[in-house]
């Protein structure tokens, strides 16, 4: 009878503590209310209700040095309620009826979320994410226009942020309390701190003198493992790759707000520098609505660079370009704005490509496993007036 008894009981969700309106939220709820009415007002006007959305695409984005990022034209396209857009104009406002809900009660959902949610929808159901996918991003770049993201709107990518460790404490607040919690990240052993998939209510204490991004796990576990945070005073930030939105948005509150240098570190490819370190830096042509959130500005590029494979004498530990390599970064001096307002990178690409070699980070074991923390590094972080823009 026990067993029985405990089968009829239902676990119950623990209760989020509730939470005050911010700014960002009384945007949010303002934005979504005032796109219903306007198409309500539409229709009861006999006609066809519009909603227009920021294009996006590198056609659509300027650049300029001084702001920093790239930046989100004026093209729109529009989207007219008619037979065609019936559906996806339906499932735009059910999924910006959630985001009112989410928002009036601390919740959220992930993207995989928003596209099972639609399943009670009958007809307007999504057929598969690539198309939550889509009308997500549209109504992420129409919030952009009133200085919004997809954050705001309570719906989170699945993939989390990237590792933190350093001198760098985190403090978070308790989801079912509403108390903060203060995160050390000098105190993960040979481990390290996760950047949650929202950061926007984080808050920092530290006294590091920059910020290390660096595209590798293994390179990352090395210099964390030798606590190379330590002897140079520094927060390091595993970027795995391309850095996720939370990654990029962590490592520029941080930087912002604690008024420190961020300086990348990743492989000397034509991947390395114009995807993984031009989206950390300036964005990207397809999300230009977000750019101004999610970029780091004021990113340098510290290594490794074409010259680094003389300097360092790393000749025999590189590999040969390959087509795709080639393509480009040929493409990146012809179409990015970013790299074609730079100089300084147009001659590094130009060497690359006149050298035919790439190097990775790891090619620097070549002269010892700690020679990146003994001899490449510290090298590096004296000449900093010659990082690359």
């Amino acid at each position: 009878m026990a067993a029985d008894d405990d089968k009829k009981k239902k676990s119950k969700p623990v209760a989020r503590a509730p939470r005050e309106l911010d700014e960002h939220d009384k945007k949010t709820l303002k934005l979504i209310l005032s796109t219903a009415e306007r198409v309500r007002n539409s229709i009861d006007k006999r006609v066809l209700p519009e909603l227009r959305f920021p294009e996006r695409s590198l056609g659509n984005v300027s650049y300029d040095k001084s702001i920093g990022y790239f930046e989100l034209g004026k093209n729109r396209k529009a989207r007219a309620l008619t037979v065609n857009t019936v559906k996806s104009f339906a499932q735009t406002l059910r999924l910006m009826a959630i985001s009112k809900e989410m928002v009036e009660n601390n919740d959220f959902a992930t993207k995989r979320e928003a596209y099972y949610v639609s399943k009670n929808w009958g007809e307007a159901k999504f057929n598969d994410q690539p198309e939550s996918d889509t009308v997500l991003d549209d109504i992420e770049a129409l919030a952009s226009l009133d200085g919004l993201a997809r954050e705001q709107l309570r719906y989170y990518p699945e993939e989390h942020g990237g590792s933190i460790a350093g001198n760098l404490t985190v403090i978070d607040v308790d989801s079912e309390t509403g108390r903060p919690i203060a995160i050390d990240c000098t105190n993960f052993g040979s481990g390290s701190y996760t950047v949650p998939h929202s950061v926007e209510h984080l808050k920092f204490e530290t006294k590091a003198k920059f910020i290390l991004a660096i595209e590798t796990g293994g390179m990352f576990q090395r210099l964390n493992n030798h606590k190379f945070w330590k002897s140079a005073n520094c927060i390091l930030v595993e970027t795995a790759g391309v850095p996720t939105r939370a990654t990029r948005r962590f490592v520029r509150r941080l930087a912002d707000d604690k008024k420190i240098p961020v300086y990348a570190f990743v492989d000397c490819d034509p991947y390395g520098i114009a995807n993984i370190y031009r989206t950390l830096k300036v964005g990207s042509g397809n999300a230009a609505h977000i750019n101004r959130f999610f970029c780091v500005p004021q990113a340098q590029y510290l290594g490794v660079t074409p010259q680094d494979i003389v300097d360092f004498k790393l000749q025999d530990a590189t590999h040969k370009l390959q087509e795709v390599d080639i393509k480009r970064a040929k493409d990146a001096l012809k179409n990015d704005p970013f790299f074609m307002a730079h100089k300084p990178w147009i001659k590094a690409i130009e060497q690359m490509l006149k050298m035919g070699v790439r190097a990775e980070q790891q090619a620097l074991a070549k002269w010892g496993l700690n020679y990146v923390i003994e001899e490449y590094l510290p090298r590096k972080l004296d000449d900093r007036k010659n990082f690359l823009p």
